[in-house]
């Protein structure tokens, strides 16, 4: 079972993994931890991460970068509508409503419910979904080993998060076994791709007065310059100095050059870092903290390094900030943590995260000339929950109605019921049926033996039933009804598109695999023509005659042009049968230069076993001990047998060493290990059979001894019973040593 944390960012992911050790960042096929989150659409397959983002400049029209901002979006969105002028990719709107892009994006309730539908598209089991700064939280608390006890007063430390998209900020309250998140803020609008925008319009200007070029018209400028733009934002953030941005053949041939300190960089984005502390002194004032409450701050996030953010929280909080925790993959590795606590197959120490939830729930209470229905949404009046059927009471006057609602693990709000509470007053005819009905009962329970006791009410109901029925009070009654409760799915996919886009998930991967597949076989052909032609002039050369060697160069050579022509676009089984018509000719070629470096170790081999049997035979005739025990006849099949095998040899060795190399071999490196084979099963059980066991005699123990005892010598030094038993009990032990 897979145990993984995704962290799925603005430009690119991490992927941490569950292991007996520990968290482990995966590496890619590239070997970097690192993957562009980046999908770039071919006109056969999908590129996807590195490969995708080395299409950016080349298939700009066709490579989608930067699309976490989309994730639950409809089409109509102002928001996405703002945001598709400056685009170099275009929006297109599926018949769902939603951008047809799905990455996860921890903000709203509409784009948790996207991030579900995402997961389940690409066919993962989602446990939760996190906020980031709670996965970072969790990544810094559970290695702490000086957290105070849940008795103590917990240690409060406040997470930064400033990624290329979003800036988020949390305060969260750990003590020994748990943390709990105090509050949280954030500018979803502030981020590092607010500076690399800034850079862009400045160079944007700046080369439109000095080159008389207009980028932003031209999509492959405008995305190199873009990745430019990040290098130097980089750059600025370890030096202070100039730095330089030169780009060749930028636009219409012209190469393009400028420079930028830190220190203009920093005043070019005043407005930009002046939006750093309002989430900051939000979130004090929501957590009713003093800045003197915080024990720490950590930074996390690409942007966290820019030394002006730095500054500004430090001046903020009065304290320097951390950076313990990796800025990159602190996320990622906080929801393997997370994954590990909730998946069966991990033993974890025992962590408990309490989050919370940032946005708020409200009601709308609509008139009565609209049926009486009332409106529940949360984050945003475009998820919203109508509950239905929703009157007054016959009285006239206003209903009570009971709403339920819950925040699932995920973060997700949900209305699960909705009820009406309906007063009833009954009428005192009715009331005097009933008492007199209890009573009747209470009368027949005392009927029965077992029943020794009556209940209070029993006594109660039978009190009431002497009173006369003028003087009793009408009852009140309460009943709560289930409302219909409608649900907007806007924002969420229903199952039937849900299982249209899986399916259609599912044909991309296989039509990615197919196209994986025919690009392996072409590569294979290709590499194949380039192995082999400098072989045939190199290692090959002794073992191919010119004829053939000039045949093969022919067909080699019309390969390479049928690969860069005719061949460029072929199925799969072309290829595959182009690759075997090569190695009819090429095959035989590289079989005789394989059969010359392995025949001289087989039969090395081989004359190594015969000389082992050809001692152990000599041995037996000179009638050595070691072998004296085997039987003649077999001793005389192994010697046999070696010599058939020696003349077999040395006959085949000597046919061999007279064939030209370009000839196929006399022998066979598979025939000689055959024949090897043959030598050990048939000798080997001979020369190693063990010695017959030698069973030696058994010694006989007289029952009585030959020469006299003691006493008998010396009647008069025989001791009494009693001294003769001490006697013989001191020398039992001696006597057992002895022998």
């Amino acid at each position: 079972m897979s145990v993984v944390g995704f962290d799925v960012g603005f430009l690119s992911c991490y992927v941490a993994v569950a292991r007996a050790g520990g968290i482990e960042t995966a590496a890619n096929e590239y070997s970097d931890r690192s993957t562009p989150a980046c999908v770039s659409f071919g006109p056969r397959n999908r590129s996807i991460g590195a490969a995708a983002k080395s299409q950016m400049v080349t298939n700009c029209k066709n490579t989608v970068q930067g699309f976490k901002r989309f994730h639950g979006r409809v089409f109509s969105d102002p928001f996405v509508q703002n945001l598709k002028s400056s685009l170099v990719y275009d929006l297109s709107q599926m018949p769902s409503g939603t951008t047809g892009i799905k990455v996860p994006c921890f903000y709203t309730d509409a784009e948790r419910r996207s991030v579900i539908d995402a997961a389940q598209i690409a066919g993962l089991n989602c446990l939760r979904l996190m906020n980031e700064t709670t996965a970072v939280a969790l990544a810094y608390g559970i290695y702490k080993q000086d957290l105070p006890t849940p008795e103590e007063k917990p240690r409060t430390v406040v997470f930064v998060d400033i990624g290329h998209s979003g800036y988020q900020v949390s305060v969260c309250a750990f003590n020994k076994g748990k943390l709990k998140i105090l509050a949280t803020a954030f500018d979803p609008e502030m981020g590092g791709k607010d500076f690399d925008e800034r850079l862009v319009k400045h160079f944007c200007e700046e080369f439109a007065v000095k080159y008389k070029l207009d980028v932003k018209s031209k999509p492959r400028a405008l995305v190199r310059l873009y990745q430019e733009c990040e290098k130097l934002k980089k750059l600025m953030s370890a030096n202070s100095s100039d730095l330089p941005l030169n780009i060749e053949c930028f636009m219409n041939d012209i190469d393009v050059s400028s420079k930028l300190n830190r220190a203009q960089f920093e005043e070019m984005c005043a407005d930009i870092l002046a939006r750093v502390e309002p989430p900051l002194r939000s979130l004090l004032e929501q957590a009713h903290l003093k800045k003197d409450d915080i024990h720490a701050v950590e930074i996390v996030g690409g942007a966290s390094r820019m030394p002006a953010i730095k500054e500004r929280i430090n001046k903020f909080f009065g304290k320097e900030p951390s950076t313990t925790l990796n800025a990159d993959e602190a996320v990622a590795r906080g929801c393997a943590l997370q994954c590990a606590i909730l998946s069966p197959a991990f033993k974890v120490r025992e962590f408990s995260t309490t989050d919370v939830v940032p946005f708020p729930i409200s009601l709308k209470w609509n008139s009565a000339a609209e049926d009486g229905v009332r409106t529940m949404h949360h984050l945003s009046p475009k998820c919203q929950y109508v509950i239905q059927k929703v009157i007054p009471q016959a009285s006239g006057e206003s209903s009570k109605i009971k709403v339920k609602v819950r925040v699932n693990i995920h973060g997700i709000f949900s209305v699960s019921s909705a009820s009406l509470v309906e007063v009833q007053k009954s009428e005192e005819e009715e009331e005097s049926m009933d008492t007199e009905q209890s009573t009747e009962k209470e009368k027949e329970n005392e009927v029965l033996p077992q029943d020794t006791t009556t209940s209070a009410e029993e006594g109660k109901q039978e009190k009431k039933s002497d009173q006369p029925p003028q003087a009793k009070k009408a009852k009140v009654k309460t009943k709560a009804l289930e409302l219909p409760i409608e649900n907007n799915p806007q924002w969420q996919l229903a199952n039937d598109m849900l299982n249209l886009f899986v399916e259609s998930e599912g044909k991309m991967i296989m039509q990615d695999k197919l196209e994986k597949e025919r690009n392996d076989a072409k590569n294979y052909v290709e590499e194949y023509v380039y192995e082999m032609r400098d072989k045939l002039h190199g290692i090959f050369e002794k073992f191919v005659n010119e004829s053939d060697r000039d045949a093969l160069s022919l067909k080699l050579e019309d390969t390479e042009v049928w690969l860069y022509e005719d061949g460029e676009d072929q199925p799969k089984q072309v290829y595959i049968d182009k690759l075997v018509d090569l190695k009819s000719l090429g095959q035989p070629i590289q079989d005789r230069y394989t059969e010359f470096e392995e025949r001289p170790k087989a039969f090395d081999e081989l004359g190594r076993q015969l000389q082992q049997y050809m001692k152990i035979v000599e041995a037996y005739k000179t009638k050595e001990e070691q072998y004296d025990h085997l039987d003649e006849a077999e001793v005389q099949k192994v010697d046999r047998m070696v010599n058939d095998v020696m003349i077999w040899m040395n006959s085949k060795m000597n046919q061999q060493s007279k064939q030209s190399l370009a000839m196929e071999p006399v022998v066979k490196t598979t025939e000689i290990q055959a024949k090897t084979r043959e030598l050990f099963s048939t000798c080997n059980p001979i020369v190693t059979k063990p010695k017959p066991k030698v069973d030696l005699p058994k010694e006989e123990n007289p029952s009585e001894p030959n020469g006299p005892v003691n006493t008998q010598e010396n009647p008069e030094a025989q001791p009494s019973g009693t001294e003769q038993a001490a006697a013989d009990g001191a020398e039992a032990k001696p006597d057992m040593d002895l022998d």
